[in-house]
């Protein structure tokens, strides 16, 4: 007979051991984290050397704009600078209720319109696109969105290194706010800054792949073509970049070609874009992370296998609140007698999150949040708390909605 002191000695190993994988798991994407962010700051970034006498392919420059009739001028003038006569500028108006076709006719640009009220998002207005362009295929398609400005040869950078390696080659993609912005803003660039600079950098030096972030993208047509676009995912960019990967197309980070944008000015076009970006991420790591995992494993795979491990790397902030609230059930667990291992290797995540932080900010965001605005972060942080409470509470997302940006 199984006595009631096995039992409860059984349960706790039990409950131990199931604390110590969660805790061993979440220590993962500290370790990925802390790795890119060494290789960015103290590797020698890697050189991409121009060819002298390469000719710039045939090229297509792809603007998806949804109401963006306010924005996107700027935007055509960037892209009407940096092109040739033989290339083609495309915008796709989508589902639009303003002036953004006649605007971008007015500018130059070749203009054709999209009215689908059930297949909605961006990527479908990029398929339509992309069909369009099909009748005379170029042999690179750069996507921009229709409220980005381009540095002085992008568009050359991005399309002789898709063309030369045959690769998806995403541009750093940089979020700009004001000096006198409020702290909230000033977090929001110095995150952004870690997700799309110094992240891809990271792996930029250690010679693997990036993921796609949705603007100053290139492709070769061959590569483009041999994916599906009409998705309705809310981050179509992470998934679009995570398909061609497992194709064998993993795109690579271009440090050199510069696109920005701004954050949305108005409270709620940040929650929407912010929900929208935090919530696709998560929805991603569920759903098709494991597949690369296994798919890089048996085809060994280093580029898509690094692309997996960057990806379930969670938001920041949801990264710690996730370690600090199983801080608390490792301690409590370890207080009443189950193993104390949980509750170290915890303790130790959030000192080398904390860490890799600082290291981070320290070389990449002091401009643009500055010391004396740290003081002012507690604000910032229970904002963020109480967005993941909502989320925790059911409140999300269900189809694709433009970023209010008036």
């Amino acid at each position: 007979m199984v006595s009631h002191e096995m039992v409860v000695a059984t349960a706790a190993a039990l409950m131990s051991g199931t604390l110590g994988v969660i805790a061993c798991l979440l220590f993962i994407p500290v370790v990925v984290l802390l790795l890119e962010v060494l290789a960015a700051t103290l590797l020698p970034q890697r050189n991409w050397q121009r060819q002298s006498d390469f000719t710039r392919p045939s090229l297509a420059v792809l603007v998806p704009a949804h109401n963006e009739g306010a924005n996107i001028l700027p935007t055509l003038a960037d892209v009407l600078r940096q092109i040739n006569p033989r290339d083609r500028l495309l915008v796709v108006a989508d589902n639009c209720s303003d002036d953004t076709a006649s605007i971008a006719r007015a500018a130059g640009a070749e203009v054709i319109e999209r009215h689908d009220d059930e297949n909605l998002g961006k990527g479908h207005a990029l398929d339509y696109g992309i069909r369009h362009l099909s009748g005379a295929a170029p042999e690179v398609v750069i996507m921009v969105d229709a409220d980005c400005r381009l540095e002085g040869g992008a568009l050359d950078s991005l399309a002789e290194r898709a063309f030369s390696t045959k690769r998806p080659v995403q541009a750093l993609y940089l979020m700009r706010t004001p000096d006198d912005s409020p702290v909230n803003d000033q977090v929001s660039e110095f995150t952004w800054r870690l997700k799309n600079w110094v992240r891809p950098l990271g792996l930029f030096n250690f010679n693997l792949s990036c993921q796609l972030v949705g603007t100053g993208m290139a492709f070769p047509w061959s590569v483009l073509t041999s994916v599906n676009l009409a998705t309705g995912a809310l981050t179509e960019d992470l998934k679009l970049g995570l398909d061609l990967a497992l194709k064998g197309h993993a795109p690579l980070f271009c440090p050199s070609a510069v696109v920005t944008s701004h954050f949305a000015s108005s409270e709620q076009g940040r929650k929407t874009q912010q929900q929208r970006w935090e919530q696709g991420h998560r929805e991603l790591i569920v759903s098709m992370v494991p597949r690369a995992f296994y798919s890089a494993i048996a085809n060994r795979n280093l580029r898509l296998l690094a692309m997996a491990l960057d990806l379930a790397v969670p938001p920041i902030f949801l990264l710690a609140m996730l370690l600090f609230a199983l801080t608390a059930i490792t301690g409590l667990a370890a207080a009443v007698g189950l193993s104390v291992f949980p509750f170290y290797v915890i303790c130790a995540a959030i000192v080398v999150l904390s860490g890799t932080i600082v290291i981070a900010w320290s070389k990449y965001g002091r401009d643009a949040l500055p010391p004396r605005s740290l003081a002012s972060i507690v604000p910032y942080v229970i904002s963020k708390l109480r967005h993941h409470l909502r989320v925790l509470a059911g409140r999300r997302a269900t189809s694709w909605v433009r970023t209010d940006r008036n």
